[in-house]
């Protein structure tokens, strides 16, 4: 038996099934490749769902964080470290915020948001205690805790977790109208993917944010745009509401903030909305820390430093164009921006997870989702020649 048939089985045997991996065992990644236990090598086209733009085990930010491990990892928010101010300093530059609050996983900082507008709306709004409502969008995927699941219209993550938390109107992606008609008096926030990654890689049409941007604004309502996948780089801009020339009020971060080395998030807004949070109202012992807060800066410095962000854009027209020039009937749609891409196949071809099947046989590791559609992610380090490479897998699996 081999070593990797040996560790699926004791995964198996010992571990929570909430997961169902493609049975490829990895120990060792760099840049955009990862290798498994048998020494074959991938191009990684998933990313860790985009927690890895900066392509795996950067050397800087690894040298960042072993240097920091070696001084200081954790004092709690009961004191004070030296990395956390240069980390606000460094990302208020980058991204124009005036507030940010640390956290550590993507979840964590979806229900900050939720805390801190709901918060809002009873003290600046004037919303009567208990009546606060937030405007979320179906085929959402914004985490899973019990709040997030208990608005989210997936029947795999909603379904037996009930009693659910109230205060959430749903409305369809992209609608403008259902949006309007959506608001009322009670209405603090609307909470927004720029593009539904989980979904499949869901494009509103162009003008949408637009009219959402000046609805919220018109009716005092907090627009937060859950950036956790799209941010940093992966739309081929630092985030993506540059594309649709907008500003959220609120934004989410986290996955590529830290390279995927360490779980790091931020809520980034404006004084308005984080002002409202006083001492002990919020907080997390690991938000912040020391580890943290160094691993980011450095993610952040390696992501601009080093052209990743233009790179991003240009590989993913490039690779969108490959994968468009692909001749197979059982392709339905391709679709995607900078290096976050979606292949969508006909229902009669049998579902997407076998051709991930194929493609990983094939030396590409991909993810399907929503049964049919296969996403596509590769670092942001990606060059000309890996992407023609991958194209030529893709095509070869699908044709």
């Amino acid at each position: 038996m081999s070593n990797s048939k040996n560790l699926i089985d004791t995964e198996q045997r010992l571990g929570a099934h909430n997961y169902k991996p493609l049975d490829v065992v990895l120990t060792r990644g760099e840049g955009v490749y990862v290798w498994d236990t048998d020494g074959k090598r991938y191009l990684d086209c998933l990313s860790a769902y985009s927690a890895v733009n900066q392509g795996h085990c950067h050397p800087k930010i690894l040298a960042a964080m072993v240097e920091q491990a070696g001084k200081l990892t954790l004092t709690s928010r009961a004191f004070r470290n030296d990395q956390l101010a240069h980390l606000y300093e460094e990302l208020a530059a980058l991204t124009g915020s005036h507030k940010i609050l640390p956290m550590n996983s993507g979840a964590e900082a979806v229900e900050t948001a939720i805390k801190a507008v709901r918060k809002w709306g009873y003290e600046v709004k004037g919303v009567p205690e208990g009546k606060a409502e937030i405007i979320v969008c179906a085929d959402n995927f914004h985490g899973r805790t019990l709040s997030i699941v208990s608005f989210s219209t997936d029947p795999d993550a909603r379904t037996g977790f009930g009693p659910y938390t109230p205060g959430f109107r749903t409305v369809p992606f992209g609608d403008a109208d259902a949006f309007t008609a959506a608001i009322n008096e009670n209405t603090v926030g609307a909470l927004i993917e720029p593009i539904q990654g989980e979904a499949g890689v869901i494009i509103p049409q162009p003008g949408y944010f637009k009219r959402v941007r000046e609805l919220c604004t018109e009716n005092k309502v907090t627009l937060i745009l859950d950036e956790i996948q799209t941010g940093l780089g992966r739309t081929g801009k630092l985030l993506a509401e540059e594309h649709e020339g907008i500003e959220a009020d609120v934004t989410l971060i986290g996955k590529a903030l830290s390279g995927g080395f360490y779980p790091v998030s931020a809520v980034l807004s404006n004084s308005e909305v984080l002002g409202v949070l006083k001492p002990g109202q919020h907080g997390s012992t690991f938000g912040g820390n020391p580890l943290a807060c160094a691993v980011a800066r450095a993610a952040l410095r390696v992501l601009t430093e080093e052209g990743m962000i233009e790179n991003a854009a240009v590989m993913g027209d490039y690779f969108l164009e490959g994968l468009r020039s692909i001749r197979s009937n059982i392709v339905k749609d391709v679709r995607g921006r900078g290096l976050m891409m979606a292949v969508e196949l006909v229902p009669e071809a049998g579902g997407a997870r076998q051709y991930c099947y194929t493609l990983k046989d094939r030396g590409l590791l991909a993810k399907d989702t929503h049964e049919n559609t296969i996403r596509l992610a590769p670092p942001l380090v990606i060059t000309k020649s890996q992407v023609d490479w991958a194209v030529e897998q893709i095509e070869k699996t699908l044709a």
